[in-house]
């Protein structure tokens, strides 16, 4: 059987686009945060800055279908991009507290707008036979920029100017345009009679998809939680050299997600989701185990394969189980998910480490990542005894099982 081609001129320019993208938000990451503190923020103003820009992002996906309705993907892309550029430069020209705000509003405006079409966009270009191998591919942009652009940008704040910080981002941000401009995908406007209004919970959470909709926000308070407190934890522990945790974990993500993504294709999600639970469990417990950069590198390998398996699957889950029209709704519901979960998870988890510290704190996490594993264990044991008590049926059983 020859397989559909994956790498077309549109998935390609996606996956440019979708790295460009996400470079220009992790210069930002923890430079942000150190900007508004040399303004003289508060602690409570810090706060706000770093947590609302998740909660902005969630609100613009309410309107995802209305986007689609009156101005196409493509459009609605180039809006989110805009912004982006529009809130990145409002950073350096406004250097008062209340304006960094209302900026960073707008970024999560943009940037929601911006990996919502993105993704809807790149999961109408990639093959259905291959859409769990191309969702792999396109996020491996983002982890790489996960990897190196934090660096880059304590690099521009510190050693260059804020300016530099800013308008480097943009610029990045602009490159993501200039890239999507080569795919010519998602530029029809369906202008479907809406019959009923769709409910908030609807907007929030497409209907259909709600197990790996909950497992997203389990897991994204997992993951934002390693993303944003290792170093933190690294120090309490008198661990150097902590960012090397990245670079490690971002070299296994590279491993393992091209190989998740065939394996989804071939055997469903739980086929994926199951050991990428594991992985990322073993990892969590090496991070509170660590007290050397050998076993926190150690941690770093499995939090890379476990997170390499689990961000695409739980993508490609949530995109296979709406019908195509519907695709924009589902990658909305995805990044809400992983939104709430990432955003409520660094304020009540930060909460939990001021009383316990950092390495206790993990503990927590754990508690998580159980709570994800154990309804997809449950769910998988179920499916082997049914695709096993149903000789005749059962394999093409297993193949439509999720």
């Amino acid at each position: 059987m020859i397989k559909e081609r994956l790498w077309t001129r549109d998935f390609m320019a996606l996956v440019l686009a979708n790295g460009f993208l996400f470079a220009g938000f992790h210069f930002l990451l923890p430079t942000i945060t150190l900007y508004a503190a040399s303004l003289g923020a508060t602690g409570g103003e810090i706060g706000l800055i770093g947590g609302i820009f998740g909660y902005s992002a969630i609100c613009i996906r309410l309107f995802t279908d209305t986007g689609v309705h009156y101005l196409g993907k493509k459009k609605c892309l180039y809006l989110g991009l805009a912004l982006s550029i529009l809130a990145t430069v409002s950073y350096y020209m406004f250097d008062s507290i209340h304006a960094i705000v209302a900026a960073r509003i707008l970024h999560g405006f943009g940037f929601g707008l911006s990996t919502t079409f993105a993704a809807a966009i790149v999961a109408d270009v990639i093959p259905a036979s291959r859409r769990g191998e191309g969702i792999g591919y396109f996020g491996l942009g983002s982890t790489v920029m996960m990897a190196l652009a934090p660096a880059v940008g304590l690099f521009l704040l510190n050693d260059i100017s804020p300016a530099a910080l800013f308008f480097a981002s943009a610029a990045v941000s602009f490159l993501a345009v200039l890239a999507s401009v080569f795919c010519h995908a998602g530029k029809k406007v369906r202008r479907v009679e809406v019959k009923e209004k769709a409910s908030l919970r609807d907007r929030i959470c497409e209907t259909g998809t709600g197990l790996p909709a909950v497992l997203t926000i389990f897991f994204g308070a997992a993951y934002g939680s390693v993303n944003t407190y290792i170093a933190l934890m690294a120090a309490e522990a008198h661990i150097e050299n902590a960012g090397l945790f990245f670079i490690i974990g971002t070299l296994f993500v590279f491993i393992s997600r091209p190989f998740g993504g065939r394996l989804l294709d071939a055997k469903g999600a739980f086929a994926v989701v199951m050991p990428g639970s594991v992985l990322y469990l073993i990892g969590l417990l090496l991070i509170m185990a660590a007290h050397s950069l050998t076993v926190l590198l150690a941690a770093s390998v499995f939090y890379g394969l476990g997170a390499g398996l689990l961000l695409p699957a739980l993508l490609t889950w949530i995109l296979n189980m709406v019908r195509p029209e519907r695709r924009s709704s589902a990658s909305a519901t995805f990044y809400n998910m992983l939104d709430i979960g990432t955003s409520t998870g660094i304020l009540v988890l930060g909460v939990i480490a001021g009383m316990v510290g950092y390495r206790h704190m993990y503990w927590s996490v754990t508690a998580l990542m159980i709570c994800f594993a154990c309804p997809v264990h449950v769910l998988s044991l179920s499916l082997w005894q049914r695709c096993h008590g149903q000789p005749e049926s059962g394999e093409r059983s297993c193949r439509r099982y999720p």
